[in-house]
C-alpha cells in the first residue's frame, strides 16, 4: 500500500493526527469520531511513512478484543504481520514485562496469576489462618481495599501510621497478603501493574534499554489510566516525550475503579511540548442526539472543550416519555420494539440503557411475556445474579427445610464458620443413611459426635432458618421475602463490603422485595399452592436454561457501563429521575455528579437514528415507592431537540415547555375531563400546588399532565392523584 492510501479514506482533523510530528500528542476524540481508526492509521503511518521498526511500538489497550482488533485491523492495511508489535491490554504487556525480568522483579521464574475470584478465595483462606470474622472484615472489603491500594502506587510498609483501630488492621491484612503472596509465587491483577513500575522505576539499565526501543508508544481511552498506569507510561516516555494518547474527557466514568480523568491535565503539564488535535466530526449519530449531548456536556467545569458534528441531517427528535410507573414505562419501551421490529428493525438493533442492574427486572418480564429474545449484556439476567440465588435459597428453606441445594447454597453464606469438614460430615451421613441434608445436621447435632464449636455453629443455621420461617408465617409475600435478605445477614452482608459491585448487589436485594410486592399469583394455579411457592417457581422459570441462551437477533439490556463503545439504531436510555440518575449518592458530591453527567453524556451518543427518554412519576425501586423529579440531565436538554410522546403514538409540543411554563391560558382545547379542565389550579396533598397543562385518556385511564410550583410537572392518573380544585 502507498502512503497516500493511508490517509487517503480520513477527514482533514484525522489525518492531522495520523501525520503529526515525532512528539507527544494528545488526540481528543469525541464519541463516534472514528478514534480506532486513527490509532491503526498512526501505526501504519509511521511504520510506511516514517519507517518506524515495528520492535519500536508499543500501542496499550483497555480489552483484549480492542488490542486483537487492532493488530487485524493493521494487518488488513499494510499486508504484514504484527508479530514484532507490542499490542494489548496494560496487564498483558506488564505480564510480558514480568515475565522477561521475573527474576530482577522479584518474583519466581513461574509465578502465577490470580484472577479476581482467585484473589477472593485467597482472602478468605488468610482470614481463617488470622483467626478473623468474615462477619466483621469482609473478604469483598479487603481485596478492594488492597487493589484500590495497589491502583494508587501504594505498598503496605508504605502507608501512614494511623491511629484508627479498622485502618490499622487493614493494613495488617495488606501486608499478610502481600507475604503470602510473595511465598507463593502469585501475582494478582493490581500487582502486574504496580510490579512493572517498580521494576522499571528501580532498574535503571532496563528503564534505559526499553526507552531507547520504543520510540513511540501510543495509549488507547487514556481518560480511562489509573495512577499506576500513568506511572510506568511517564517513566517509559519522560525522556524521549514520544507519549501519544486517544481520549475523551467526556467520556471518564471509571472513576470509582480508580481511573483518573486528571490524567489527561497531567499529560499537558508534563508533556508540554505536546500537540493536541480534536476530533469532533461524528460519523454515528443524528444532528439532533448531538446537538442534545453537545448541551448536557457543556454543564461541565473544567472540559477540554469540543463540540460533535455531523455532515447528517438532524434526524428525528429525541421523544421523551413521562410514564406513570415502572410498569407503564416497560410497557412503553417493549411496545416500541415490537413495533420497530414489524416495521422491519432487527431487534439486535435495539438497545435498553439503565443506571442501575436492579432495573432490568421489569423489562425482562414483559420481554419474556411476550416471547420477544432478549440479552442482558456483560452481565446475569436479573433472577440469575448470585445475591439474588442467595436469597431465594433461604426462601426454599424457608417453604422446605430439606431443599438440599438450598442448603449447600447458603449454609456458609454469610460465613458462620462453619468449616469444610463438618459439611463433609453432613454430605457423608446424608448420603450414607439417604437423608436429606437438613435431616443429617440434626442427627449430627443431636448425636453429639461434632466438636461443641462446629455443633454450635451448625445448630445456629438451623435455628436462624427456622426462626425465619416461624416469623414468616402468615405475613404478605414481599414482607417474607423482605425478612429473608434481612434476617440472614444477606444485605448487611454486601452493605459492609465496598466498590461499585457491592453496591449494585444491595440494589438487587432491595428490587428483589420489590418484585415480590408485584408479584400476582396464577388464578390457575391451585390455590392450595402459596404465594411464596409460586414466586419461587416463576423465579425458577425465569432463570431456566432456555432462558440463557445467547441469540443473534435478540434486544440488548444492559447498564450505561456496560454500553460504552457500543452503538445502537434504536436506544432507550430509562429512568431519567433524580436519585436514580443521577444517583442518589452523587447528589451531594460535584465530582460524582459530574461524571453521572458525563455517564448521560455516553448513553446518548450510543444511538445512531433514534433515542428515547422515559422517566416515571411514580416508581417502586429497591422496595420502597417514590414520587421522583425527572433528572436534571434531561431538564438541561434544549428543548428544540425534543418531543414529548403519548403511549397511543401522539405527539405533543416540546417537552421543556411543559417543565418551564405553567401559563396555560393560550391553550386550545380547554374542555373539562374527569371535572378538571387545562389551565386550572390544583392541589396535591404531597405535591402541593400546581396547575393542568394537559390531559389524556378516559374512564380509569385518564390522567393529567400538572406543573407544581415546587417539584416541576408530573403525569398523574386521575383515578390515584385525589387532586382538588382551587
Amino acid at each position: 500500500m502507498d502512503i497516500t492510501d493511508i490517509i487517503a479514506p480520513l477527514n482533514e482533523a484525522q489525518r492531522e493526527a495520523v501525520t503529526a510530528p515525532d512528539r507527544s500528542l494528545l488526540v481528543l476524540a469525541g464519541a463516534g469520531s472514528g478514534k480506532t481508526r486513527v490509532l491503526v492509521h498512526r501505526i501504519a503511518w509511521l511504520l510506511r511513512a516514517e519507517g518506524v521498526s515495528p520492535h519500536a511500538i508499543l500501542a496499550v489497550t483497555f480489552t483484549n478484543k480492542a488490542a486483537n482488533e487492532m493488530k487485524a485491523r493493521i494487518e488488513a492495511l499494510l499486508e504484514l504481520s504484527t508479530q514484532g508489535l507490542w499490542v494489548g491490554t496494560f496487564h498483558g504487556l506488564a505480564h510480558r514485562f514480568l515475565r522477561r525480568h521475573a527474576p530482577e522483579a522479584g518474583l519466581p521464574e513461574g509465578f502465577q496469576i490470580l484472577d479476581s475470584d482467585d484473589q477472593y478465595r485467597l482472602i478468605r483462606r488468610l482470614l481463617k489462618t488470622l483467626e478473623l470474622d468474615e462477619a466483621r472484615w469482609p473478604p469483598r472489603q479487603i481485596q478492594w481495599y488492597i487493589n484500590t491500594q495497589k491502583d494508587e502506587g501504594r505498598r503496605a510498609r508504605n502507608l501512614p501510621d494511623s491511629y484508627d483501630p479498622f485502618e490499622q488492621q487493614m493494613r495488617r491484612i495488606y501486608l499478610a497478603y502481600e507475604e503470602l503472596c510473595q511465598r507463593s509465587g502469585l501475582v494478582d491483577f493490581a500487582e502486574l501493574l504496580l510490579r512493572t513500575h517498580e521494576f522499571l522505576r528501580d532498574n535503571a539499565d532496563a528503564l534505559a534499554h526499553y526507552q531507547e526501543r520504543f520510540q513511540h508508544v501510543l495509549v488507547d481511552e487514556f481518560q480511562d489510566t489509573n495512577s499506576v498506569q500513568y506511572a510506568w507510561l511517564r517513566l517509559l516516555t519522560q525522556d524521549r516525550d514520544n507519549l501519544s494518547v486517544v481520549g475523551d474527557d467526556d467520556q471518564s466514568i471509571y472513576g470509582w475503579r480508580g481511573a483518573k480523568i486528571e490524567n489527561l491535565h497531567r499529560f499537558r503539564r508534563d508533556y508540554p511540548r505536546h500537540r493536541m488535535i480534536r476530533l469532533e466530526q461524528n460519523y454515528r449519530s443524528t444532528g439532533n442526539i448531538l446537538s442534545a449531548a453537545n448541551a448536557l456536556i457543556a454543564r461541565n467545569e473544567g472540559r477540554l472543550g469540543k463540540n460533535l458534528w455531523t455532515e447528517g441531517g438532524r434526524g428525528e427528535p429525541i421523544s421523551v416519555y413521562a410514564a406513570f410507573n415502572e410498569q407503564d414505562e416497560s410497557c412503553f419501551v417493549i411496545e416500541r420494539i415490537r413495533r420497530w421490529v414489524e416495521e422491519g428493525g432487527r431487534r439486535s438493533d435495539a438497545a435498553i440503557l439503565y443506571r442501575s442492574n436492579a432495573q432490568s427486572r421489569q423489562f425482562e418480564e414483559k420481554l419474556l411475556a411476550l416471547g420477544i429474545p432478549y440479552r442482558v449484556y456483560g452481565g446475569l439476567r436479573f433472577f440469575e445474579r448470585a445475591e439474588i440465588k442467595d436469597a431465594l435459597a433461604y426462601l426454599r428453606l424457608i417453604a422446605n427445610h430439606h431443599d438440599d441445594p438450598g442448603f449447600e447454597r447458603v449454609i456458609n453464606t454469610p460465613t458462620r464458620g462453619i468449616g469444610a469438614k463438618t459439611l463433609d460430615l453432613v454430605r457423608e451421613l446424608a448420603r450414607f443413611e439417604q437423608l436429606s441434608l437438613w435431616a443429617a445436621a440434626e442427627k449430627l447435632i443431636g448425636d453429639g459426635v461434632l466438636p461443641a464449636r462446629a455443633a454450635g455453629a451448625l445448630a445456629g443455621f438451623l435455628d436462624l432458618v427456622e426462626t425465619m420461617a416461624a416469623a414468616a408465617q402468615g405475613r404478605a409475600l414481599w414482607e417474607q421475602v423482605e425478612l429473608a435478605v434481612k434476617s440472614s445477614g444477606l444485605l448487611e452482608h454486601y452493605r459492609k463490603e465496598k466498590g461499585e459491585q457491592a453496591e449494585a448487589r444491595v440494589e438487587n436485594l432491595e428490587e428483589l422485595v420489590g418484585a415480590a410486592r408485584q408479584f400476582e399469583l396464577d388464578p390457575l394455579i391451585d390455590p392450595e399452592l402459596g404465594g411464596l411457592d409460586q414466586f419461587l417457581a416463576h423465579a425458577a422459570l425465569e432463570a431456566g436454561e432456555n432462558q440463557g441462551e445467547s441469540c443473534e437477533d435478540c434486544v440488548q439490556l444492559m447498564t450505561l457501563h456496560a454500553a460504552k463503545g457500543l452503538e445502537f439504531n434504536l436506544v432507550f436510555l430509562v429512568g431519567l429521575e433524580e436519585g436514580l440518575f443521577p444517583s442518589l449518592q452523587s447528589l451531594e458530591d460535584p465530582a460524582r455528579l459530574e461524571e453521572e453527567r458525563r455517564l448521560c453524556y455516553v448513553g446518548i451518543t450510543r444511538a445512531r437514528r433514534k433515542l428515547y427518554i422515559t422517566h416515571a412519576e411514580c416508581r417502586r425501586l429497591y422496595g420502597k415507592e417514590t414520587y421522583p423529579r425527572r433528572s436534571r440531565f434531561l431538564r438541561e436538554l434544549p428543548p428544540d431537540c425534543l418531543e414529548e410522546v403519548r403511549m397511543k403514538g401522539g405527539v405533543s409540543r416540546p417537552v421543556a415547555s411543559a417543565m418551564q411554563s405553567a401559563d396555560t391560558s393560550a391553550m386550545p382545547g380547554a374542555g373539562a375531563r374527569g371535572g378538571f379542565r387545562l389551565g386550572q389550579r390544583v392541589r396535591h396533598g404531597k405535591f402541593g400546588e400546581g396547575v393542568i397543562l394537559q390531559q389524556e385518556g378516559d374512564g380509569a385511564q385518564a390522567r393529567v399532565h400538572v406543573n407544581f410550583a415546587e417539584v416541576g410537572a408530573k403525569w398523574l392518573m386521575l383515578a390515584y392523584a385525589n387532586l382538588e380544585p382551587i
